[in-house]
C-alpha cells in the first residue's frame, strides 16, 4: 500500500476494532486520501474475515465509498440486496454476503469511516450519528498527527540549513564543502541522488560535479552535456526551476537528455544557481519513487540552493578580484 501521512497505522486499526465491536458489524473499514489527494487507499481495517482488500483505491464518485467522498454525506443501506452499487473493498465472492452498511465522511473530504454486516437491518440512524463522534475523534487524532510530522520536518529542515551554514568554517576546500553538502541535502530531503551539474564557461555544455552514481554505464561517467538537451539543460537555459514527481508514475522529460542512461526517475527537483546573474549551475535531486514533494520541501530546497549559488557568487567574486589583482600588478611593473 502506498505510504501516506497518517497516524500509527496499529493504533487505527485498534480503534477500528472498537468501533466493528460497539456496532457488532462484520468489517470496519477507513478510508484516506493518497498524497495526490485524487484517489482514497485503505488506511486501516479491522474484519472478522480475511476477504477485504488491503490494496483497494477507491475514487470520488466510484462505488458506495467513493459516493460519501464525493457528496460529503452519510450513508445508510439495511437490505443490501436491493442495491446495485457494489463496496468495492471485498475480494471477489465475500461482498455477497454482506446484507447492511453504514458509512460517514470525514470533514473536509478527508476520507470515510465505513461498517458493514452480514445481518439485514443491523444499523440505525442512532448508530449513525455515534458513528459520526468515530469519525470525528478520527479526524481529530489525524489532524493533530499532520500538523505534529509538519513541525517535526520544520525542525529537521532548519537543523539542516543550520548545519549547511556552517560548513563553509568547517571544511577548507571545494570538494569537500561540495561533497558534504550534497550529502546533507540528499539525507534530509530524502532523496537518493543529488548532485550538482555545473556550465563549462568554453562551449554550450555542463558536466556534473561530485555525484553519486547516477549513470547505468560507466561510459557516461565524467561526460559533457549540451545545454539544448534534457531536463537540466532547460534548467540552464530559462533559469527556472523545475519540481516534478507529485503523481503517481509521473513521465517525467530525461535529465540529461536521451544522451546517457539513468535510472527511471519519477521525482526529480532541479534548481537553478545564479552566479554574476547568470544560471552557472543546477542543483538536482533525483529518486526512482514518486515522492510527496511539499511546500516545506520546495521552500527548503530553494533556502539550500539559494545559500550554494551565494557561496558560489562569494568564490567568484573573490576570483575576479584576484584577477583584478594580478593585472594592476602587471600594469605597475
Amino acid at each position: 500500500m502506498t505510504s501516506m501521512n497518517l497516524i500509527n497505522t496499529g493504533y487505527l486499526d485498534r480503534v477500528l476494532g472498537i468501533v466493528c465491536s460497539v456496532f457488532d458489524a462484520y468489517s470496519a473499514v477507513l478510508f484516506l486520501p493518497d498524497k495526490s489527494r485524487s484517489d482514497y487507499r485503505l488506511a486501516a481495517m479491522f474484519s472478522l474475515g480475511d476477504k477485504v482488500n488491503p490494496d483497494i483505491v477507491v475514487k470520488p464518485g466510484k462505488g458506495i465509498v467513493g459516493w460519501i467522498i464525493r457528496n460529503n454525506k452519510p450513508l445508510l443501506i439495511n437490505n443490501f440486496e436491493k442495491k446495485r452499487s457494489r463496496l468495492n473493498y471485498y475480494d471477489q465472492g465475500e461482498e455477497a454476503k454482506i446484507k447492511a452498511f453504514m458509512g460517514c465522511p470525514l470533514n473536509q473530504r478527508l476520507g470515510a469511516l465505513c461498517l458493514d454486516s452480514k445481518r439485514t437491518y443491523s444499523f440505525s440512524e442512532k448508530d449513525q450519528k455515534i458513528l459520526h463522534l468515530f469519525a470525528n475523534l478520527i479526524e481529530d487524532a489525524q489532524t493533530k498527527y499532520l500538523r505534529a510530522e509538519e513541525n517535526l520536518l520544520e525542525s529537521s529542515y532548519y537543523s539542516c540549513l543550520q548545519l549547511l551554514l556552517n560548513l563553509k568554517n568547517r571544511t577548507k576546500r571545494w570538494p569537500e564543502f561540495l561533497g558534504q553538502y550534497l550529502k546533507l541535502l540528499s539525507e534530509t530531503a530524502g532523496f537518493d541522488y543529488c548532485f550538482l551539474a555545473a556550465r563549462d564557461e568554453t562551449d554550450n555544455t555542463y558536466f556534473l560535479e561530485h555525484s553519486n552514481p547516477v549513470f547505468l554505464t560507466g561510459n557516461d561517467d565524467g561526460k559533457k552535456f549540451s545545454l539544448n538537451s534534457g531536463l537540466i539543460g532547460w534548467v540552464f537555459k530559462n533559469g527556472t526551476g523545475v519540481y516534478s514527481g507529485e503523481k503517481e508514475g509521473a513521465a517525467l522529460s530525461p535529465l540529461f537528455g536521451k544522451e546517457a542512461r539513468t535510472p527511471d526517475f519519477r521525482s526529480v527537483i532541479c534548481l537553478p544557481l545564479g552566479v554574476n546573474r547568470q544560471t552557472r549551475g543546477v542543483m538536482c535531486l533525483a529518486h526512482e519513487q514518486a515522492l510527496d514533494i511539499s511546500e516545506q520541501l520546495k521552500n527548503f530546497t530553494r533556502n539550500s540552493a539559494d545559500y550554494l549559488a551565494l557561496f558560489l557568487e562569494n568564490l567568484y567574486l573573490k576570483s575576479r578580484l584576484k584577477e583584478l589583482a594580478a593585472i594592476s600588478n602587471q600594469t605597475t611593473d
